[in-house]
């Protein structure tokens, strides 16, 4: 059965956030790092180029500078079309008299569309809004505040930045960010959390064990799809494994058609979670289209990590996402990506490899995808074509 966290869990996440040290930093007025409200100069634009979008944004910059714009061809084009994701309800997974046809479902949108929205979750609605809610909140206060957490170290545990990969972008996409680890046990890593707003930590850390749990149910089922006969050990392994939530911030742009919050690329996970509100700019590639996703108040996008594709010997396919920015609402979504402890090799199961299904994959792990990561870009699906065969 999936792990399931249970109040003990809770009481050992919030101890270890009462007892986390409070950072004495002071934000806002003359000298904090800031941009300047009396003027738009040069030294302005290079500050908050660097260190938030937001702040473009809330400035009232009407002309996109030249850092964000993309070559015509990587731009968003007109018209998308629209999809509608495959629906998988975790109550119906839970009942055994509906179990099987759920199984059926999931094995379906995994490997003809790499992503589905979940229904009937668990998720408790004060858990999703209070996330949604923090996340806002973070991204509002001065950017000297967010600054202090900024980081050119893709391995860095907390990690505000802006753009994709920012130190290898040739071009930055519309984006803020923070990035909060999330291993099991929780109450190891929440002390390095931000501390401001005041609530984040024990907010954050209530969803991230829910998260998880939902996580743990969705990869069983998953397991159970693919016909792994001995899921326990590897269950075992992923209720202990790592996960990071993304806070990601899209203020409104003033020319969105020139940019794009996030190019083209696909998740280093096993599943991927996702929680947005309502304001659309998901896009997934299905047919060789980009097709935008409809939110849906109190679901969960769930889409295939490149793990899975690999550990599933291509059977299931991490599908290409982007997000598309506008011109008048800016937009708050927070993913969540999971998978095995960092330090463990993942290939394809030996159930799924055999005449006439060779190996189609190398084995990775998470050291190898963060080194990639420092080097290059990582956009499209560039580091899963390096682990074919």
């Amino acid at each position: 059965m999936a792990h399931i966290a249970d109040n003990h869990q809770v009481q050992r996440a919030t101890d270890a956030i009462k007892a986390a040290p409070v950072s004495n930093t002071k934000s806002g007025g003359p000298g904090d790092g800031t941009c300047s409200d009396s003027s738009r100069s040069a030294e302005e634009g290079s500050y908050c180029l660097i260190k938030s979008v937001k702040h473009l944004s809330d400035r009232g910059f009407t002309r996109l500078p030249d850092r964000y714009i993309l070559p015509a061809s990587e731009r968003p084009g007109d018209g998308p079309g629209r999809v509608k994701l495959p629906v998988f309800d975790l109550a119906r997974l839970r009942d055994p008299r509906q179990r099987a046809a759920m199984i059926e479902v999931l094995e379906a949108a995994c490997r003809d569309y790499g992503f589905f929205q979940a229904v009937n979750h668990g998720v408790a609605r004060e858990v999703i809004a209070g996330l949604l809610d923090v996340a806002r909140r973070f991204f509002e206060l001065p950017v000297v505040a967010r600054a202090r957490y900024m980081s050119p170290d893709v391995r860095a545990p907390v990690r505000y930045g802006t753009s994709f990969n920012q130190a290898k972008d040739p071009v930055f996409f519309w984006r803020d960010f923070l990035k909060l680890a999330s291993c099991q046990p929780l109450s190891a890593v929440v002390a390095s959390w931000p501390d401001e707003p005041a609530d984040l930590r024990e907010v954050a850390a209530r969803y991230a064990m829910a998260n998880h749990q939902m996580f743990m149910e969705l990869i069983e089922a998953a397991l159970e799809a693919l016909g792994i006969a001995c899921r326990r050990s590897l269950l075992g392994e992923l209720a202990a494994g790592y996960s990071q939530i993304m806070l990601n911030c899209y203020p409104a742009c003033p020319r969105p058609d020139l940019t794009l919050g996030l190019p083209p690329h696909s998740d280093y996970c096993l599943f991927t979670l996702l929680l947005q509100d309502q304001v659309e700019g998901l896009q997934v590639m299905h047919h060789g289209r980009w097709l935008t996703v409809d939110p849906v108040p109190g679901s969960f996008i769930v889409n295939v990590g490149d793990h899975l594709e690999i550990y599933s010997n291509g059977r299931y396919k991490s599908k290409l996402h982007r997000v598309r920015v506008n011109s008048t609402r800016p937009r708050i979504s927070v993913a969540s990506f999971h998978s095995l402890p960092a330090e463990r090799v993942i290939g394809p199961a030996a159930e799924l490899v055999g005449e006439g299904n060779p190996r189609r994959y190398k084995d990775t792990d998470y050291a190898t995808f963060l080194s990639f990561l420092a080097s290059t870009e990582g956009k499209h699906k560039s580091f899963l074509q390096s682990r074919k065969l």
